[in-house]
Protein backbone atom coordinates (compact mmCIF):
# COMPACT_ATOMS: atom_id res chain seq x y z
CA UNK A 1 0.00 0.00 0.00
CA UNK A 2 2.72 2.63 1.11
CA UNK A 3 4.44 1.80 -2.76
CA UNK A 4 1.72 2.57 -4.14
CA UNK A 5 0.94 5.78 -2.93
CA UNK A 6 4.67 6.84 -3.22
CA UNK A 7 4.11 5.69 -7.28
CA UNK A 8 1.35 7.94 -6.58
CA UNK A 9 3.54 11.02 -6.10
CA UNK A 10 5.84 10.58 -8.32
CA UNK A 11 4.19 9.76 -11.54
CA UNK A 12 4.47 11.70 -14.69
CA UNK A 13 1.78 13.95 -14.53
CA UNK A 14 3.16 15.53 -10.75
CA UNK A 15 6.76 15.92 -12.44
CA UNK A 16 6.52 19.73 -13.84
CA UNK A 17 4.89 20.21 -10.00
CA UNK A 18 7.73 18.73 -7.93
CA UNK A 19 10.00 20.60 -10.47
CA UNK A 20 8.49 24.25 -9.55
CA UNK A 21 8.52 22.88 -5.70
CA UNK A 22 12.50 22.38 -5.96
CA UNK A 23 13.19 25.49 -7.89
CA UNK A 24 10.74 27.33 -5.33
CA UNK A 25 12.68 25.84 -2.29
CA UNK A 26 16.59 26.40 -4.11
CA UNK A 27 15.86 30.15 -4.60
CA UNK A 28 14.48 30.06 -0.86
CA UNK A 29 17.67 28.77 0.68
CA UNK A 30 19.83 30.29 -2.31
CA UNK A 31 21.16 33.82 -0.55
CA UNK A 32 20.51 36.66 -2.91
CA UNK A 33 23.34 38.28 -1.44
CA UNK A 34 26.00 36.12 -2.25
CA UNK A 35 28.52 36.03 -4.61
CA UNK A 36 28.12 36.24 -8.34
CA UNK A 37 27.32 32.62 -9.85
CA UNK A 38 27.28 30.81 -13.32
CA UNK A 39 24.14 32.27 -15.00
CA UNK A 40 21.82 29.92 -17.25
CA UNK A 41 20.66 32.63 -18.60
CA UNK A 42 21.43 32.67 -22.72
CA UNK A 43 20.91 36.12 -22.77
CA UNK A 44 23.41 36.71 -20.32
CA UNK A 45 25.54 34.18 -21.52
CA UNK A 46 25.86 35.87 -24.83
CA UNK A 47 27.17 38.60 -23.30
CA UNK A 48 24.27 41.20 -23.55
CA UNK A 49 23.19 43.62 -20.89
CA UNK A 50 19.76 43.50 -21.07
CA UNK A 51 17.49 40.34 -20.04
CA UNK A 52 13.78 41.21 -19.72
CA UNK A 53 14.12 38.01 -16.72
CA UNK A 54 17.42 38.97 -15.05
CA UNK A 55 16.74 39.54 -11.60
CA UNK A 56 13.62 37.03 -11.17
CA UNK A 57 15.76 35.12 -9.33
CA UNK A 58 17.21 37.43 -6.52
CA UNK A 59 13.57 39.06 -6.36
CA UNK A 60 11.82 35.57 -5.56
CA UNK A 61 14.90 35.27 -2.63
CA UNK A 62 14.12 38.49 -1.72
CA UNK A 63 10.32 37.55 -1.50
CA UNK A 64 11.11 34.39 0.59
CA UNK A 65 12.97 36.56 3.04
CA UNK A 66 9.57 39.22 3.85
CA UNK A 67 11.88 42.19 2.30
CA UNK A 68 9.43 43.10 -0.17
CA UNK A 69 10.77 45.82 -1.52
CA UNK A 70 14.23 44.50 -2.25
CA UNK A 71 12.19 41.99 -4.51
CA UNK A 72 10.22 44.69 -6.16
CA UNK A 73 13.60 46.52 -6.92
CA UNK A 74 15.06 43.33 -8.43
CA UNK A 75 12.49 42.46 -10.85
CA UNK A 76 8.47 43.92 -10.51
CA UNK A 77 7.75 40.48 -11.44
CA UNK A 78 8.98 38.10 -8.91
CA UNK A 79 5.92 38.67 -6.94
CA UNK A 80 3.74 37.79 -8.90
CA UNK A 81 5.20 35.27 -10.53
CA UNK A 82 5.17 33.12 -7.25
CA UNK A 83 1.66 33.39 -6.89
CA UNK A 84 1.58 32.07 -10.57
CA UNK A 85 3.85 29.03 -9.53
CA UNK A 86 2.22 28.21 -6.58
CA UNK A 87 -1.58 28.08 -8.52
CA UNK A 88 0.01 26.09 -10.97
CA UNK A 89 1.29 23.68 -8.37
CA UNK A 90 -2.15 23.36 -6.76
CA UNK A 91 -3.94 23.42 -9.64
CA UNK A 92 -1.60 20.45 -11.10
CA UNK A 93 -2.26 18.37 -7.49
CA UNK A 94 -5.91 19.38 -7.28
CA UNK A 95 -6.70 18.15 -10.85
CA UNK A 96 -4.73 14.50 -10.83
CA UNK A 97 -7.22 14.06 -6.97
CA UNK A 98 -10.13 15.42 -9.28
CA UNK A 99 -9.42 13.11 -12.12
CA UNK A 100 -8.20 10.13 -9.84
CA UNK A 101 -11.84 10.34 -7.78
CA UNK A 102 -13.50 10.62 -11.02
CA UNK A 103 -11.97 7.40 -12.58
CA UNK A 104 -13.17 5.16 -8.72
CA UNK A 105 -16.22 6.59 -9.37
CA UNK A 106 -16.53 5.28 -12.88
CA UNK A 107 -15.25 2.13 -12.09
CA UNK A 108 -17.38 1.67 -8.97
CA UNK A 109 -20.49 2.54 -11.17
CA UNK A 110 -19.19 -0.24 -13.29
CA UNK A 111 -18.75 -2.22 -10.64
CA UNK A 112 -22.77 -1.66 -9.50
CA UNK A 113 -23.53 -2.06 -13.65
CA UNK A 114 -22.25 -5.14 -14.05
CA UNK A 115 -23.50 -6.75 -10.47
CA UNK A 116 -27.09 -5.90 -11.68
CA UNK A 117 -27.02 -7.84 -14.90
Amino acid sequence: MKKDKIRYWLKPAFWEAWIWIAALIALAFTNPTGESHFSLCPIKNLGWDFCPGCGLGHSIMWLFRANFSASFKAHPLGIPAVIILIYRIINIFTTQRKLKQSKINNHARNLKAHAGN
